[in-house]
C-alpha cells in the first residue's frame, strides 16, 4: 500500500495536471470558431485528468 504522503503527493500533482487542462479547455472555448477541430483531445485529456485525480483522492481517504 502507498504511503499517505505519496499519496497526497500525487493528489497536489494531479490537481495541478487537471486545473491546467481545464484552463486550456477554457481558453479553447474563448478562441472558437479557431481551433475548434482540438476539442476532442483536450475534452478527452482533461476527462482522465480529472478521473485520475478521483480515483488518488479515493485512495487518499481509504488510506
Amino acid at each position: 500500500m502507498e504511503d499517505i504522503e505519496t499519496l497526497k503527493a500525487l493528489v497536489k500533482k494531479l490537481n495541478a495536471q487537471a486545473t491546467q487542462l481545464k484552463m486550456d479547455l477554457h481558453d479553447l472555448s474563448e478562441e472558437l470558431p479557431v481551433n475548434w477541430d482540438r476539442i476532442p483531445d483536450v475534452a478527452a485529456k482533461t476527462f482522465a485528468a480529472y478521473k485520475a485525480l478521483a480515483e488518488a483522492r479515493a485512495k487518499l481517504v481509504g488510506a
